[in-house]
């Protein structure tokens, strides 16, 4: 097998979605249509993003690969591998996290290599190696004690797949080899998941044994082998896995009072239809956006319009009724799953940051199928708040859950029993400067607006682009466009909903007041007429050394909406600038939140305070704090909002995204 140079196939790596992967037999395959500038093409310069990404580096990752060591993680692989004495520790699904992050250490080394976390992560290779059974098949929780094995487990190898999350974890486990090969060169992981993987194509498929993973993620690990082996069989056991969803219960039933009795729900599983006739997004909403997003590979690769066609139609009634305005997705607590339509409550919304990494990357492959700038609308909602939410500034306390409202007392913690949300935040930010650009052919889309240098190809010369801004905090993103020599192309500059009055997709959310100016758009200092295309301003011609593209978006402060038959935001307004949503903390209002309620005829400004929480921009205005009893007069004061993503960083104290709404002067 030919080996790539990472830097064409470093995005690949994370999302598995590189066009033209190479087959078998060396002819081109089918792919997005829509491609990726991989991150290690594009060097991020801003002070918004970059530190988020440095502390991932040198705190997050290292901190989360401790703490595996603290709880036993790690020993479960020893104790797997003969190395140590001793039972399973914690969860049957904490091989996973081990998997993920390896993943985002091997995505550090990609752009910052170290020779001390390569040393490290070849030393949990080895211990992973000699855990593997010798079929192939690798789960600790049975290895370690195959007579005994853990809760959920079930008795023997596969019979309890609804519940066990043996395919969930080997699904990390091959998107964590097929980026520590693709890093390192060094094939000792990949071989480790191809030999696991080959396990599986002798034991599922047609005429052989039946069965889905109760947790979805093998069918995206799965995708991401094919790409890097070219082995075809791969893609059709990815395929197989999502078909064999909604025609049959399997697995063990359980008894209303187990801990398991959850997983008696098709529903919660997207096991209730075929994937092909769901309607409507349903159940464990990290395991759903999982789905989708292997769905959008397997129609990308299999050229499959049936699946597109069925990931869009679930896009369209998440957007429409489940998505919160911090683009998080999940709204029952009990169950981490999506509730009914229009069901979004605040302060028992789950919105689990897993969940919002993976709507993340079903709304970028959505965009690499359609070449819609809606897509990145969603995605840019997303990672600007309720995704960076998940992890404080310091990077190394954690939000599981989201809320958009609390009371008090929920703080940020160390670590998690359950720990999938830590790791996924790390393997996620090192890949955010791979989502910034995208190109079709010799098209070029810029999707979101950070600070940062790209170099990609254009025919056989290459192309820098260089973006220079203080997005999120200003509007003004200027491009400079340097071909190697002069060259036509068309650039495609994403003019963001929230800059042309949308809120969202649909009519889940609306601004209020009149509408913000319109963005504003020159070329070599001369304004140019905004006639979006897919929401993307178009410009083509021929390109040379010294174009530059100005691009203007207004940084108004915008009152949000949602529909009447969202309950729990009735009669009550949100605030947004730009790509942020804010909320009111009470450490910035008098110890308290809960009780603020916000005039329409208020004037709200915005001010840059370089030195709180790292530097942000503030939101204040005229309020009124009401008083708890019913005859109680409301008092004027001043409030103060912060980014929604930042709160909790100062403690756990009250916090409100939604505030009372009140239509009359005072």
């Amino acid at each position: 097998m030919r080996t790539c140079k990472p830097h064409f196939l470093i995005f690949l790596a994370i999302l598995g979605i590189l066009a033209g992967g190479i087959s078998v037999s060396g002819q081109a395959t089918s792919d997005y249509p829509f491609e990726p500038v991989p991150f290690s093409s594009v060097r991020v310069t801003d002070t918004f993003w970059l530190p988020r990404i440095e502390t991932n580096r040198t705190v997050t990752i290292p901190y989360i690969m401790k703490m595996n060591e603290e709880t036993g993680r790690v020993d479960n692989f020893r104790k797997a591998a003969g190395l140590m004495k001793g039972p399973h520790t914690g969860k049957r699904y904490n091989d996973s996290d081990i998997f993920k992050i390896m993943e985002a250490a091997a995505y550090s080394l990609m752009v910052h290599p170290d020779p001390a976390l390569e040393k490290q992560l070849d030393g949990l290779i080895v211990v992973i190696g000699k855990a593997q059974e010798p079929d192939g098949y690798l789960f600790t929780a049975r290895t370690i004690d195959p007579k005994n094995p853990p809760p959920g487990a079930g008795a023997e190898r596969w019979s309890n797949l609804r519940v066990s999350h043996e395919l969930y974890n080997v699904g990390h486990m091959y998107e964590a080899a097929v980026a520590h090969f693709q890093a390192t060169g060094k094939r000792a992981f990949l071989d480790i998941a191809v030999k696991n993987a080959d396990f599986l194509l002798k034991t599922f498929g047609p005429g052989k044994r039946r069965g889905f993973p109760g947790h979805q993620e093998i069918e995206i690990g799965l995708a991401k082998l094919y790409r890097t082996t070219g082995n075809p069989s791969y893609l059709e056991l990815a395929r197989f896995f999502l078909d064999e969803r909604g025609h049959y219960f399997q697995g063990e039933s359980y008894p209303p009072d187990s801990p398991f009795a959850i997983y008696n729900s098709d529903q919660y599983l997207q096991n209730h239809k075929p994937v092909l006739e769901q309607e409507e997004a349903v159940g464990h909403a990290v395991r759903a956006a999982y789905m989708f997003s292997g769905m959008a590979d397997v129609a990308a690769l299999t050229e499959s319009p049936e699946y597109i066609k069925a990931i869009d139609r679930l896009w369209e009634n998440v957007v429409s009724k489940k998505l919160y305005l911090t683009g998080g997705i999940g709204a029952k607590g009990e169950t981490e799953a999506f509730g009914d339509a229009y069901d979004l409550p605040n302060r028992e919304a789950y919105t689990e940051t897993c969940a919002a990494i993976g709507n993340a990357f079903w709304n970028q492959r959505l965009f690499l199928l359609h070449g819609d700038a809606k897509y990145a609308d969603v995605l840019e909602r997303i990672i600007y708040n309720g995704l960076l939410s998940g992890v404080s500034l310091s990077g190394d306390r954690f939000f599981y859950q989201n809320p958009l409202e609390s009371a008090g007392g929920y703080g940020r913690s160390p670590f998690f029993e359950v720990a999938c949300c830590p790791a996924n935040v790390a393997r996620f930010l090192p890949s955010l400067p791979g989502y910034i650009y995208a190109r079709k052919g010799d098209d070029v889309y810029l999707n979101l607006f950070i600070p940062s240098e790209a170099t990609l190809p254009l025919g056989d010369k290459k192309l820098v682009l260089k973006q220079t801004t203080r997005y999120p905090w200003e509007g003004t993103v200027r491009i400079a466009v340097e071909p190697e020599v002069k060259s036509e192309f068309a650039l495609f500059v994403r003019i963001p909903g929230w800059a042309r009055n949308e809120a969202v997709p649909g009519d889940l959310y609306r601004f209020l007041g009149k509408p913000a100016a319109w963005p504003v758009l020159k070329l070599n200092g001369k304004a140019v007429t905004l006639y979006p295309e897919r929401a993307y301003a178009v410009l083509r011609r021929v390109w040379a050394k010294g174009d530059v593209v100005e691009l203007s978006l207004p940084m108004d402060v915008r009152r949000v909406a949602a529909r009447d038959e969202v309950v729990e935001d009735l009669d009550k307004i949100a605030l947004q600038r730009g790509p942020l949503v804010y909320c009111v903390e009470g450490v910035d209002n008098g110890g308290k939140a809960l009780d603020i309620a916000l005039p329409d005829t208020a004037a709200l400004t915005s001010e840059f305070k370089p030195g709180l929480l790292g530097g942000i921009v503030m939101i204040s205005g005229k309020a009124l704090r009401i008083g708890p009893g019913e005859g109680s007069q409301p008092v004027e004061m001043v409030f103060h909002a912060i980014p929604y993503y930042i709160w909790a960083n100062r403690g756990a104290d009250e916090m409100a995204v939604w505030l009372p709404r009140i239509t009359r002067s005072f």
